[in-house]
């Protein structure tokens, strides 16, 4: 089977992926799928959760067993924890934590199931936007003109304590753009490029 997973930030609001993967692939793939396509560094406390329809947790899958689970409780690992162990039903909602620090999350969604077909390999077949910032950054840790090296400035990534370069101006630049509706914000809205498999 092949499993189409939607994965959208509650940070940042135009930003979507959908990924590919077969229903026998793990949730370690998808952890490190996640991480290229984000472009984050494979350091940290990472873990899926497996969620009920109004987001609740309910299972943890772990990347590695830290031992803070109580004796009777099963501990999932993401290597050892095929997708398909949890992920049966379309819509299945999950949450995978990339920042266990500031306890940041990305919300994911089983949006599809394709029987009787397969992928080669794991892929990100859509993106739209940027991601947040794996880290979150107090505003006086950032340098300015090293932003400027790189392309970026405030408003590219994710700061504590304020929401963007000059505050009102950044929520301005985007929450009041003509172009953006939130009544649209839904993963099948979106006209999203395609993009290219990920090894």
């Amino acid at each position: 089977m092949l499993y189409r997973i939607t994965l959208i930030s509650e940070e940042i609001e135009d930003f979507i992926l959908e990924f590919k993967l077969d229903s026998d692939a793990t949730f370690f793939d998808l952890h490190k799928l996640i991480l290229k396509t984000c472009r984050y560094v494979d350091e940290g406390n990472f873990s899926f959760f497996i969620c009920n329809e109004v987001w609740d947790e309910e299972t943890e899958i772990t990347l590695e067993d830290n031992g803070n689970g109580y004796s009777d409780e099963d501990v999932y690992l993401m290597q050892n924890t095929p997708l398909s162990e949890f992920l049966e039903d379309e819509r299945q909602r999950f949450m995978y934590r990339f920042d266990a620090e500031d306890d940041r999350y990305f919300l994911l969604e089983l949006t599809e199931i394709s029987f009787g077909e397969s992928i080669d390999e794991p892929c990100c077949s859509r993106k739209h936007g940027l991601p947040p910032m794996q880290i979150m950054l107090e505003e006086e840790d950032i340098d300015t003109n090293l932003l400027k090296d790189i392309g970026l400035n405030k408003s590219n990534i994710t700061i504590s304590g304020i929401t963007s370069k000059d505050d009102e101006d950044a929520e301005d630049e985007f929450y009041g753009s003509e172009d953006f509706d939130s009544e649209e914000f839904d993963p099948e809205g979106f006209e999203i490029e395609e993009g290219n498999s990920i090894s």
